[in-house]
C-alpha cells in the first residue's frame, strides 16, 4: 500500500458518470442478475455496431474471449500460434489453455507492436509447407495462426499480417483487449481479423469490473462460441451436452454496467487523447525520455501513456524513476516482462528477440485515468522534470 493512499494518484482507474446505476439497478429490481437477462444482449450489440462486425459474444473476462477463441478458429494440441514477446501473458496462457504452444515474436522499436516484417521472416525461411500443413522447421509442429496484439491502445500494422495469413493459410485472431476504439486506416480494431477479443477488466478504457468479448463476422463461429461459453447446451431441458463447454458467459449485472460504460466510450478516447496530448507537450524537450509514437496507419486511444527512459541521457532509470514517484503517491509501471523469459514459456520457440528486451528494461507507463485531473497530472509532470539531470 503506498503511504498517502487517499492523495494516490493511481495509473488506470474506471471512470463512472453515465447509465451504470441506473441499469444495474433494473437488474436488481427485476431480479435478473446472472447470465441471463436483457442487458447482455444490449451490450454485445453495442460493441458489435461500434466495432463494425456482425457478431459479438460477451464473456467473463478477456482470457477466457482468447481460449474461445482459439477453439473455433480450430487451434488445438501442439498446434503453434506467433505471438509477440511483449504483452500480458494472458495471450500466452489461452494458447497452452488450447494445448497449443506461442511461438515469441519481436516487435517494433518505434510502435512497440508485433513486427510484420520478422513474422514475414519467420514463415518465409524458417517453415516450409508439408502435407498441406506449415511446420516449424525447428520444433516439426504446425503453424496455425497469428495472434497480434494491439499493445497499450495502439495498433499492429495489420495489413501486412492479414497479408502473410492469406499467403500462408493462417488464421488471425486479434488480442484487441488495450484498444476498444483504437483505429486502423479508419477501421475500428477487431474488425479485420478473423477474430479478435476485447478485455472488460477494471483497468481497461470501459470496465464491466472483469469480462470480455469475442467479436467475428463468422456466423458460424459466433455461434459456436456462444455454444462453448454456456456449458455447450444441446438440449437445456434434457441437459444434454455432447461437448465439453466451458462457464465463460458473463452476468446480466456485468453486461448493464458495461452498456452504461460503452454510452461513453467516445468521450473517455477523447479525454485520453487530451492527456496523451498533455504529456507530449510538456515532457518532449526532457533529455532522455522517449515518448510514444503514433504510427501514419493508427489512431491510437493512450490506453497507458509509456515512455522510455535512457538512464544514461536521463540520470535514473525506468525504475529508479517509478520508485521516485511512489514516494510521492503516484502509481505507475513498467513493461511485462518478456514472455519468452518466463519459467513457463523457456522452452517455447522464439524468433529474433531483441526489442521486447530493451524496451522491457527502459518502459514506463504513467497515470493514464479518464479521471486523470489536470493538477495530478502536472504534479506527474512536475516530478519526471525535476528528475532530469
Amino acid at each position: 500500500m503506498l503511504t498517502g493512499e487517499k492523495k494516490t494518484i493511481p495509473l488506470c482507474v474506471p471512470e463512472i458518470r453515465g447509465n451504470e446505476w441506473k441499469y444495474i439497478k433494473d437488474c436488481l429490481d427485476t431480479n435478473w442478475v446472472s447470465s441471463v437477462g436483457k442487458y447482455v444482449g444490449l451490450f454485445e450489440r453495442s460493441v458489435a455496431e461500434y466495432v463494425g462486425v456482425k457478431h459479438a459474444i460477451a464473456c467473463i473476462n478477456g482470457t477466457a474471449a482468447l481460449h474461445i477463441a482459439l477453439l473455433i478458429s480450430g487451434i488445438g494440441r501442439d498446434d503453434e500460434v506467433l505471438m509477440p514477446a511483449l504483452t500480458f501473458i494472458a495471450p500466452a496462457n489461452a494458447v497452452r489453455y488450447a494445448g497449443a504452444w506461442p511461438v515469441f515474436m519481436d516487435v517494433q522499436p518505434d510502435t512497440w507492436q508485433l513486427d510484420p516484417e520478422k513474422v514475414a521472416d519467420f514463415l518465409i525461411n524458417h517453415c516450409e509447407k508439408k502435407n498441406g500443413r506449415l511446420i516449424n522447421r525447428s520444433t516439426k509442429r504446425t503453424i496455425k495462426a497469428i495472434m497480434p496484439v494491439d499493445v497499450l491502445g495502439h495498433t499492429v500494422d495489420m495489413d501486412p499480417i492479414l497479408g502473410l495469413a492469406r499467403r500462408f493459410g493462417l488464421k488471425v485472431i486479434e488480442d484487441a483487449t488495450e484498444s476498444l476504439g483504437a483505429g486502423y486506416k479508419g477501421n475500428k480494431v477487431g474488425s479485420l481479423s478473423h477474430i479478435a477479443c476485447f478485455s472488460f477488466n477494471g483497468n481497461k478504457i470501459i470496465t464491466t469490473g472483469g469480462g470480455g468479448m469475442i467479436v467475428t463476422n463468422n456466423k458460424a463461429w459466433a455461434q459456436k462460441a456462444r455454444y462453448l461459453t454456456t456449458q455447450a447446451k444441446d438440449d437445456e431441458v434434457e441437459y444434454i451436452h455432447n461437448e465439453v463447454g466451458f462457464n465463460y458467459r458473463l452476468s446480466n449485472l456485468q453486461a448493464a454496467m458495461g452498456l452504461g460504460q460503452m454510452e461513453n466510450l467516445e468521450r473517455y478516447i477523447k479525454t485520453k487523447r487530451q492527456i496523451a496530448c498533455a504529456y507530449d507537450r510538456e515532457l518532449k524537450e526532457i533529455p532522455g525520455l522517449i515518448l510514444p509514437v503514433t504510427a501514419k496507419w493508427a489512431e491510437p486511444i493512450f490506453w497507458l501513456y509509456t515512455i522510455l527512459v535512457n538512464e544514461r541521457e536521463y540520470g535514473l532509470n525506468s525504475r529508479q524513476l517509478m520508485s521516485k514517484l511512489r514516494k510521492r503517491g503516484i502509481q505507475s509501471r513498467p513493461f511485462w516482462h518478456p514472455l519468452h523469459t518466463l519459467k513457463p514459456y523457456r522452452r517455447c520457440a522464439a524468433f529474433k528477440i531483441e526489442v521486447a528486451n530493451k524496451l522491457y528494461r527502459d518502459g514506463l507507463s504513467l497515470p493514464s485515468s479518464v479521471g486523470l485531473s489536470r493538477p495530478q497530472q502536472e504534479k506527474v509532470i512536475e516530478i519526471i522534470r525535476g528528475s532530469a539531470s
